[in-house]
């Protein structure tokens, strides 16, 4: 077993100062995910679908992300691990073609849901805590931590495929209900969204990168080297000769003379530059 080493000064050849005590989030379990989830239906805005119901063919935008919903529960089956529930949110655009006109830009709402089990151990301390609650009761900011917190890290999906469909022949993934969705992500579009079942649908293929960890509160014992200190000086707002900017910018070339060829995207980031059309 190793030698137990108290918070304080440490003799060390690496330029380690002292072992110090801190409080953090101990993450006991995380894992990646690249989901590729097919016929998300798109729930558009009113005005959208009278759009939709016109138009004969369509083409992506983008997706953004705009919140993630997490619930936590303990699997009853196996002790220390957890479900951890994540319903995504995503804003989606596209433009959509009637007739001989030029395309129309339309927005509607895509729910995701994914689940995903972790390893997060046990605890039943309660911790209270000396934080000044303004404007309510001074409760000591009372916390559960039987129940390891779940956080979500991801980026805006990638947009691989969009279709039109008829309301009569709609793919099989189609389960979302008004009730369902939180006012904040309703008052993100411009309009009411239309959740009938009449009149032409859209259903979209999103490419989704996750990162999903359970933590837990816990003081740590870790190696100091020194104090933080900025070496950086902060900028100012002084004002700088605009043609010395210019002077840094480095020629197009390329905007002059386009390649023979155009390279396939293979980053997340080409990718979403690349669209999707469909």
């Amino acid at each position: 077993m190793a030698e137990f080493i108290e918070p304080g000064p440490i003799s060390d050849t690496a330029g380690i100062r002292e072992a110090v005590c801190i409080h953090t989030r101990k993450i006991y379990d995380s894992c990646r995910d690249k989901d590729c989830v097919e016929d998300l239906r798109l729930y558009p805005t009113a005005s959208s679908q009278a759009v939709i119901d016109r138009a004969i063919s369509l083409k992506a935008g983008r997706a953004e992300l705009l919140y993630a919903y997490i619930d936590v529960e303990p699997v009853s089956f196996n002790r220390g691990f957890y479900t951890v529930d994540v319903r995504y949110f995503y804003r989606v655009t596209a433009d959509a073609f009637v007739g001989g006109a030029r395309p129309v830009s339309i927005s509607g709402l895509v729910v995701f849901d994914k689940r995903a089990i972790l390893f997060g151990s046990e605890g039943s301390a309660k911790v209270f805590s000396s934080n000044l609650s303004c404007g309510d009761l001074d409760s000591q900011n009372l916390m559960r931590t039987n129940l390891p917190v779940a956080v979500v890290d991801a980026v805006d999906p990638l947009i691989l495929g969009i279709k039109l469909v008829d309301a009569c022949d709609p793919p099989a993934r189609d389960c979302c209900d008004a009730s369902d969705i939180p006012t904040a992500i309703t008052g993100c579009f411009p309009g009411e969204l239309s959740m009938s079942g009449e009149g032409k649908r859209v259903y979209v293929t999103l490419g989704q990168f996750s990162i999903i960890r359970l933590e837990r509160e816990s003081q740590l014992l870790i190696p100091a080297y020194d104090y933080c200190v900025p070496s950086k000086e902060c900028p100012g707002s002084g004002e700088e000769d605009p043609c010395a900017v210019f002077r840094k910018v480095q020629f197009p070339v390329d905007e002059f003379f386009p390649p023979n060829t155009t390279p396939q995207p293979e980053s997340y980031q080409e990718t979403k530059n690349f669209g999707a059309c469909c």
